[in-house]
């Protein structure tokens, strides 16, 4: 494959896949960790293309490498900072304190299912898991989110 023909499928891949893979990243490790681990993923992803694009699942690939990117990342600091002063109206004040509680993939299925309207087969395969998996962490996570936060249902 010329160079060109190189540049132009990765270009295609990450068109399709880039919005769907920062959303993921942030969602299991907030907003600036998950978009440094996104562009880190991204940029693995294009210097081992030619390997990369072969996988059955490079989108899923290229989120464990930017999971693991992000892990490096982390400290002790807070996933899900507390929103601004003025905006707290708009966020439930419990709720990112109670997200970052959360398992990571705990907290990707609720924020994806529910934040980003995705299905349950879109997170499974994001994530490489089965249906029921996601089912069973988007339940144990609402479960904890509703019993931390002090919601009865």
């Amino acid at each position: 494959m010329t160079d060109s023909k190189v540049a132009e499928s990765f270009t295609e891949f990450v068109r399709g896949v880039e919005p769907r893979l920062k959303r993921a990243l942030v969602a299991a490790f907030g907003p600036e960790v998950g978009v440094e681990a996104t562009a880190d993923a991204l940029a693995f992803g294009w210097e081992h293309w030619e390997r990369v694009r072969h996988r059955s699942n490079p989108a899923g690939y290229l989120f464990g490498v930017g999971r693991n990117k992000a892990r490096r990342r982390l400290s002790r600091r807070s996933v899900f900072p507390a929103p601004p002063s003025g905006h707290e109206h708009f966020v439930e004040p419990g709720l990112p304190r109670a997200l970052g509680r959360l398992s990571e993939r705990q907290r990707v299925a609720v924020m994806l299912i529910h934040g980003d309207q995705w299905t349950f087969a879109e997170v499974a395969e994001l994530l490489g898991v089965s249906v029921s998996t996601v089912q069973q962490h988007e339940k144990r996570a609402m479960s904890k989110l509703r019993r931390s936060i002090g919601v009865q249902i």
